[in-house]
């Protein structure tokens, strides 16, 4: 198999998630910051209720980052790759994609996937343009909805994608099953 010279047009790094809170707004006067939380059903338990529309069942998280060169041409490759992706451990041990697991995603907008460490400091000279990114994440987060919307298996467990907001600093909190990272170039 011959190995491509090409650099790479876009990074994603998938972690599973058993429980997450995405901070999508700071807070400014006046007002709260915004989050987006996820849970597993472990969680509901021990938590205090939820509204169906926060509730994030055992699922996936995507941070992207999109390299100079990248376009939306690759967009389609790279949801079919990641929502395809065998990660999600079964009860009985197999794995299996977010699709059949069904799962529900967050996907996280991360520049930082894009650095590379000149001396002691860390540059970003290869990441796409802001408004290039924001179009192409954009697109990224609708194929996504779009993906798992179609697929029966997850319209009937009413699996959701939530998102974090492009070109903002957001904290995050996220509970897993083990440091089980994997990235992804395209």
């Amino acid at each position: 198999m011959a190995v491509s010279s090409a650099p790479p047009r876009a990074r994603a790094l998938l972690q599973q998630c058993l429980a997450s809170r995405l901070q999508v707004k700071p807070a400014e006067p006046g007002s709260g910051a915004e989050w987006v939380e996820a849970f597993h059903w472990y969680f509901k338990m021990r938590q205090k209720p939820v509204t169906p529309q926060q509730k994030i069942q055992r699922g996936l998280v995507i941070y992207i980052c999109f390299f100079k060169g990248a376009s939306e041409e690759l967009i389609p490759k790279m949801v079919n790759t990641l929502l395809n992706v065998k990660l999600s451990e079964t009860e009985s041990g197999k794995y299996v994609s977010l699709l059949d697991l069904p799962g529900n995603l967050l996907i996280i907008p991360q520049a930082t996937l894009g650095g590379r460490l000149k001396g002691r400091n860390m540059q970003y000279h290869s990441n796409i343009e802001k408004e290039k990114g924001m179009e192409l994440y954009s697109h990224f987060v609708t194929l996504c909805e779009k993906e798992l919307a179609a697929n029966t298996k997850c319209a009937e467990a009413g699996v959701v994608v939530k998102y974090g907001t492009y070109g903002n600093r957001q904290v995050l909190k996220l509970d897993t099953n083990g440091p089980f990272t994997h990235m992804i170039e395209f």
